[in-house]
């Protein structure tokens, strides 16, 4: 019989899609790395039960403890999955901005929610920042997972996502498009190609209000470059550890509008119901256009699900009245 433990042996081995109409004006293959078929409907799965396990093995999690973390959504479902499995609490902190399906999902999920401001400095003592780290200081037996510089989120992606689209592809990948916000999965799946075949491009997705893509450039990380934005999971205010730039090729940003745009269209043309993330991606790849010719393969990661979003990306209502429609 063919059977997991529990859920969380379903982690990982997502698909490739091949993207047919939105792309049809591109001169190479466009396969999408489909993470929704994670359990918790999210790449993130794949990080959050590896940051337990490495603190697990590291005295930091121990027996009956509560997990603490700053979160848009995602990662916190990947903790809670893991948390519901192996007998933890959890307790997460996140921003006004993030839909209010998410806040929901979390709370099916068992976790404690605490909502913060988005709209302020990120070592403001209101920040999802600041508030989850003071919390981790003042709850006993609790850990604060801080995914953006906890580099067992690379390490996730280096040891799963990366040889998953390695061998998918045959190795015929050439270029890996991504969203960057913690930067764990640029950086992980990026090192892992890049050491098979050091010739693959390395592009990350950003938004605009993040400082990512002048910092590439740059080396600057310039303030002015910060305001706020609509798209979520990706782009950031601060410079993560697990954002190692000296892998990643190029940004492209896309526009709020775009995003929510292109969400839209995967799921009417493509048949693909994605995250707000997905619709950055995949405009992303369009922008991309001049670097790619014939035979080459894209690659192309959609992080999550259009469910968390229905209230928004996919409300009539809420696009005319961002301007969007």
């Amino acid at each position: 019989m063919q059977y997991s433990e529990n859920i969380l042996g379903t982690i990982g081995n997502t698909p490739l899609v091949k993207i047919n109409k939105l792309t049809a004006d591109l001169p190479c293959l466009v396969l999408a790395k489909y993470e929704t078929f994670n359990p918790g409907n999210s790449v993130k799965d794949r990080m959050a039960l590896k940051m337990i396990e490495d603190a697990e093995a590291t005295g930091k999690l121990k027996p009956g403890g509560t997990i603490i973390e700053g979160t848009s959504g995602n990662t916190g479902m990947g903790l809670a999955l893991a948390a519901i499995i192996k007998g933890y609490k959890c307790i997460f902190v996140i921003s006004d901005k993030q839909s209010k399906e998410k806040i929901d999902v979390l709370k099916a999920m068992g976790a404690e929610v605490v909502v913060c401001p988005t709209e302020v400095e990120p070592d403001d003592p209101r920040s999802y920042y600041s508030v989850s780290k003071r919390m981790a200081t003042e709850i006993p037996n609790s850990w604060y997972v801080n995914q953006y510089d906890n580099l067992s989120n690379t390490a996730a992606h280096y040891e799963s996502t990366g040889p998953e689209i390695w061998k998918q592809t045959d190795g015929k990948i050439t270029h890996f498009v991504v969203g960057v916000g913690t930067g764990g999965t640029i950086s992980g799946v990026g090192k892992y190609l890049k050491e098979q075949n050091p010739n693959i491009k390395v592009w990350g997705v950003d938004t605009y209000g993040s400082v990512f893509k002048k910092y590439h450039e740059t080396g600057i990380f310039d303030k002015n470059e910060i305001y706020p934005y609509i798209t979520e999971g990706i782009g950031e205010d601060i410079l993560p550890k697990n954002v190692d730039f000296d892998l990643i090729d190029g940004f492209t940003k896309v526009t709020d509008r775009d995003a929510a745009i292109y969400t839209r269209r995967l799921a009417r043309e493509e048949g693909m119901f994605l995250g707000n993330s997905a619709g950055a991606a995949i405009k992303g790849v369009l922008q991309l256009k001049e670097h790619f010719k014939e035979n080459d393969v894209v690659v192309v990661l959609f992080h999550d699900h259009g469910s968390r979003y229905v209230g928004k990306m996919f409300n009539d209502e809420w696009m005319k009245e961002k301007g969007f429609l």
